[in-house]
């Protein structure tokens, strides 16, 4: 029975040796995807970042305002000759209550423009841009947060009951302020995104993962735990890194099948 056992039971182990050398031939026959061209495929998927352009006309529309806002004190409240023109545009509304409702409706599209840049950039953190991210994280609030106390300062004046032409001027100081402040920080937000989309750059894993494979003296990356840094920071990347290379690897999966079928 021994002897007769040992025929039944020995071509098992090379009939499975010879349909697994079967099985890893067919896929190795596959079409084999070149390095350059799945990294150029991974390049195309780089998005802009479009608020430079709602920070550039929001950039525009303030000095607009300010500009008309000036000329309608000086006209209309202020009353250098021009009472006629002034009744027959506004009517019974006086010019400084036209100037406030315009503050208000400039606040309102800081705020809408606020929102729009804070959901643009939350995307890029998503696709791994999270250097980015927090460079840009006190710029992109400070245009709302100069509007909101120039709104205040305005509150102060009118509650001040001050005579109309010390309102005037200390509305137009007020306007004047918010300009030199909020503008010259919309036009730099606006160059900032605008040198980062020009600039095309790869998320920030592979970067790390480049200077670490081809730069000898690179410093260590941020990823781990460095005794300078807080701990609550490094949890944080770590999360946004995790969520971004799950995402990225469900990206690259689809990446490989359109060009294995193409190829």
């Amino acid at each position: 029975m021994e002897s007769s056992g040992g025929p039944l039971y020995a071509p098992a182990g090379p009939s499975v040796d010879i349909s697994r050398s079967l099985e890893e031939d067919s896929m190795v026959d596959g079409p084999l995807i070149s390095a350059d061209a799945l990294h150029s495929a991974i390049r195309r998927e780089f998005q802009t970042v479009p608020t430079h352009a709602y920070g550039g006309l929001l950039s525009i529309l303030h000095v607009v305002y300010v500009v008309l806002s000036v000329c309608l004190a000086v006209l209309c409240v202020l009353k250098v000759g021009q009472e006629d023109v002034c009744a027959s545009v506004l009517g019974q509304v006086k010019g400084d209550s036209v100037i406030v409702f315009g503050k208000v409706g400039l606040w309102a599209l800081v705020l809408l423009f606020t929102g729009c840049v804070q959901h643009h950039h939350t995307r890029a953190r998503s696709r791994g841009y999270l250097r980015f991210y927090r460079q840009m994280e006190g710029l992109k609030h400070l245009p709302l947060t100069v509007h909101s106390a120039g709104n205040v300062l305005v509150l102060v004046v009118l509650a001040a009951q001050l005579s109309p032409e010390v309102s005037t001027y200390m509305l137009l100081s007020v306007l004047g302020l918010e300009l030199l402040v909020a503008v010259p920080c919309l036009i730099y937000y606006t160059v900032k995104v605008m040198q980062f989309n020009r600039e095309r750059a790869a998320p920030d894993v592979s970067q790390e993962e480049h200077s670490r494979n081809f730069s000898v003296t690179s410093s260590p990356t941020e990823t781990g735990f460095r005794e300078c840094s807080s701990l609550e920071e490094v949890v944080e990347k770590q999360a946004d890194l995790i969520e971004y290379l799950k995402q990225h690897n469900t990206l690259l999966s689809k990446r490989l099948l359109n060009l294995t079928a193409q190829h």
